[in-house]
Protein backbone atom coordinates (compact mmCIF):
# COMPACT_ATOMS: atom_id res chain seq x y z
CA UNK A 1 0.00 0.00 0.00
CA UNK A 2 1.11 3.60 -0.87
CA UNK A 3 0.77 5.97 2.17
CA UNK A 4 1.62 8.39 0.39
CA UNK A 5 -1.52 9.64 -1.65
CA UNK A 6 -1.83 12.72 -3.73
CA UNK A 7 -5.38 13.79 -3.61
CA UNK A 8 -7.54 16.23 -4.84
CA UNK A 9 -10.73 18.51 -3.08
CA UNK A 10 -13.83 18.44 -5.15
CA UNK A 11 -14.08 22.04 -6.24
CA UNK A 12 -10.62 21.04 -8.07
CA UNK A 13 -10.54 22.50 -11.64
CA UNK A 14 -10.62 20.11 -14.88
CA UNK A 15 -7.08 21.00 -15.87
CA UNK A 16 -5.45 20.53 -12.59
CA UNK A 17 -6.55 17.13 -11.97
CA UNK A 18 -5.16 16.57 -14.72
CA UNK A 19 -1.86 18.13 -13.88
CA UNK A 20 -1.85 16.95 -10.37
CA UNK A 21 -2.15 13.01 -12.64
CA UNK A 22 1.11 13.77 -14.96
CA UNK A 23 2.96 15.57 -12.22
CA UNK A 24 3.06 12.75 -9.70
CA UNK A 25 2.65 9.90 -12.65
CA UNK A 26 -0.53 8.30 -11.27
CA UNK A 27 -3.07 7.34 -13.46
CA UNK A 28 -6.24 8.14 -10.73
CA UNK A 29 -6.56 10.19 -7.74
CA UNK A 30 -8.86 10.02 -4.54
CA UNK A 31 -11.41 13.31 -4.45
CA UNK A 32 -11.52 14.01 -0.96
CA UNK A 33 -13.50 16.74 1.83
CA UNK A 34 -11.74 16.72 4.79
CA UNK A 35 -9.68 14.24 4.66
CA UNK A 36 -12.87 11.42 3.82
CA UNK A 37 -12.73 9.65 0.84
CA UNK A 38 -16.36 11.03 -1.18
CA UNK A 39 -14.84 9.67 -5.13
CA UNK A 40 -11.97 9.08 -7.42
CA UNK A 41 -10.85 11.19 -10.33
CA UNK A 42 -8.87 8.20 -12.75
CA UNK A 43 -7.65 9.32 -16.51
CA UNK A 44 -10.39 7.35 -18.28
CA UNK A 45 -12.65 10.12 -16.45
CA UNK A 46 -10.92 12.71 -17.79
CA UNK A 47 -11.35 11.02 -21.47
CA UNK A 48 -14.93 11.56 -21.41
CA UNK A 49 -14.78 14.92 -22.34
CA UNK A 50 -12.04 13.97 -25.30
CA UNK A 51 -14.85 10.88 -26.25
CA UNK A 52 -17.80 13.01 -26.14
CA UNK A 53 -16.64 16.43 -27.45
CA UNK A 54 -19.04 16.85 -30.25
CA UNK A 55 -22.17 16.32 -27.95
CA UNK A 56 -20.44 19.26 -25.62
CA UNK A 57 -18.55 21.19 -27.98
CA UNK A 58 -19.94 20.94 -31.74
CA UNK A 59 -16.12 20.36 -32.99
CA UNK A 60 -17.48 17.56 -35.33
CA UNK A 61 -15.98 14.50 -33.51
CA UNK A 62 -18.19 11.53 -33.78
CA UNK A 63 -16.68 8.73 -31.18
CA UNK A 64 -15.81 5.73 -32.85
CA UNK A 65 -19.36 3.03 -33.05
CA UNK A 66 -18.00 1.05 -30.36
CA UNK A 67 -17.77 3.94 -28.24
CA UNK A 68 -21.10 4.72 -28.72
CA UNK A 69 -22.57 1.15 -28.26
CA UNK A 70 -20.04 1.00 -25.26
CA UNK A 71 -21.58 4.00 -23.48
CA UNK A 72 -25.20 3.29 -24.72
CA UNK A 73 -25.46 -0.05 -23.36
CA UNK A 74 -23.68 0.32 -20.42
CA UNK A 75 -25.49 1.21 -17.09
CA UNK A 76 -23.16 3.85 -16.83
CA UNK A 77 -23.30 5.30 -20.00
CA UNK A 78 -25.17 9.07 -18.37
CA UNK A 79 -22.16 8.97 -15.62
CA UNK A 80 -19.96 8.69 -18.88
CA UNK A 81 -21.93 11.83 -20.57
CA UNK A 82 -22.43 13.50 -17.10
CA UNK A 83 -18.32 13.74 -16.29
CA UNK A 84 -17.89 14.82 -19.97
CA UNK A 85 -19.39 17.83 -19.27
CA UNK A 86 -17.43 18.35 -15.77
CA UNK A 87 -15.47 21.05 -14.54
CA UNK A 88 -14.30 20.23 -11.54
CA UNK A 89 -13.15 17.01 -9.75
CA UNK A 90 -16.75 16.74 -8.03
CA UNK A 91 -18.28 16.40 -11.27
CA UNK A 92 -15.77 14.58 -13.04
CA UNK A 93 -15.46 11.38 -10.37
CA UNK A 94 -16.87 8.12 -9.77
CA UNK A 95 -18.30 7.94 -6.65
CA UNK A 96 -18.70 6.45 -4.50
CA UNK A 97 -15.23 5.32 -4.54
CA UNK A 98 -14.25 1.20 -4.58
CA UNK A 99 -12.74 0.99 -1.05
CA UNK A 100 -10.93 -1.60 1.68
CA UNK A 101 -10.70 -1.36 5.23
CA UNK A 102 -7.01 -0.26 6.01
CA UNK A 103 -7.34 -3.97 7.93
CA UNK A 104 -7.93 -6.04 4.89
CA UNK A 105 -5.77 -8.84 3.84
CA UNK A 106 -4.30 -8.90 0.73
CA UNK A 107 -6.65 -11.80 -0.44
CA UNK A 108 -9.68 -9.62 0.15
CA UNK A 109 -8.11 -5.98 -1.35
CA UNK A 110 -7.71 -8.88 -4.82
CA UNK A 111 -11.04 -10.42 -4.98
CA UNK A 112 -12.32 -6.38 -4.34
CA UNK A 113 -10.45 -5.61 -7.37
CA UNK A 114 -12.00 -8.29 -9.49
CA UNK A 115 -15.36 -7.97 -8.18
CA UNK A 116 -15.12 -4.14 -9.05
CA UNK A 117 -12.68 -3.92 -12.04
CA UNK A 118 -11.07 -1.81 -10.89
CA UNK A 119 -6.78 -1.38 -11.02
CA UNK A 120 -6.80 0.30 -7.23
CA UNK A 121 -8.20 0.35 -4.21
CA UNK A 122 -8.58 3.17 -1.83
CA UNK A 123 -7.87 2.52 1.35
CA UNK A 124 -9.80 4.07 4.79
CA UNK A 125 -9.93 4.15 8.16
CA UNK A 126 -13.39 3.08 10.01
CA UNK A 127 -13.95 7.04 9.58
CA UNK A 128 -13.56 6.69 6.26
CA UNK A 129 -10.25 8.94 6.10
CA UNK A 130 -8.11 8.45 3.36
CA UNK A 131 -4.85 5.95 4.78
CA UNK A 132 -3.67 5.05 1.18
CA UNK A 133 -4.04 3.10 -2.18
CA UNK A 134 -3.38 -0.42 -3.13
CA UNK A 135 -2.65 -1.27 -6.45
CA UNK A 136 -2.26 -4.51 -8.19
CA UNK A 137 1.35 -4.02 -8.43
CA UNK A 138 1.34 -3.81 -4.78
CA UNK A 139 -0.57 -7.17 -4.15
CA UNK A 140 1.69 -8.75 -6.78
CA UNK A 141 4.95 -8.10 -4.22
CA UNK A 142 3.75 -10.62 -2.07
CA UNK A 143 4.77 -13.42 -4.37
CA UNK A 144 8.50 -12.34 -3.90
CA UNK A 145 8.98 -12.19 -0.51
CA UNK A 146 11.23 -13.81 1.01
CA UNK A 147 11.48 -16.84 2.57
CA UNK A 148 12.23 -16.31 5.78
CA UNK A 149 9.73 -13.17 6.20
CA UNK A 150 6.71 -16.00 4.79
CA UNK A 151 8.45 -18.38 7.87
CA UNK A 152 8.34 -15.84 10.09
CA UNK A 153 4.80 -14.50 9.90
CA UNK A 154 3.35 -17.95 9.86
CA UNK A 155 5.03 -18.56 12.97
CA UNK A 156 3.69 -14.73 14.63
CA UNK A 157 0.59 -14.46 13.17
CA UNK A 158 -0.71 -18.05 12.67
CA UNK A 159 0.49 -20.26 15.41
CA UNK A 160 1.49 -17.61 18.21
CA UNK A 161 -1.63 -14.96 17.63
CA UNK A 162 -4.20 -17.43 16.15
CA UNK A 163 -3.71 -20.68 17.74
CA UNK A 164 -1.84 -19.34 20.71
CA UNK A 165 0.77 -22.04 20.12
CA UNK A 166 4.63 -22.02 21.78
CA UNK A 167 6.76 -21.88 18.39
CA UNK A 168 10.40 -21.85 20.20
CA UNK A 169 10.19 -25.69 19.34
CA UNK A 170 8.19 -25.87 16.05
CA UNK A 171 9.94 -25.19 12.51
CA UNK A 172 8.86 -23.49 9.61
CA UNK A 173 10.09 -24.09 6.43
CA UNK A 174 8.91 -22.31 3.57
CA UNK A 175 10.48 -23.12 -0.41
CA UNK A 176 10.19 -20.86 -2.94
CA UNK A 177 7.04 -18.43 -1.40
CA UNK A 178 5.21 -21.99 -0.57
CA UNK A 179 4.67 -22.87 -4.29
Amino acid sequence: MSTEVVSVAGDTPFKDVADTLIRYGVSAVPVVDDDHVIGVVSEADLLCKEEFRERYYAEGYKPPLRARLRHRLSEDGSASRRKAAGDTAAQLMTAPAVTVPDTASAVMAARQMDEHGVKRLIVVADDGTLQGVVSRRDLIKVFVRPDSDIAREIREDVLERSLWMETSGVMVQVRRGGS
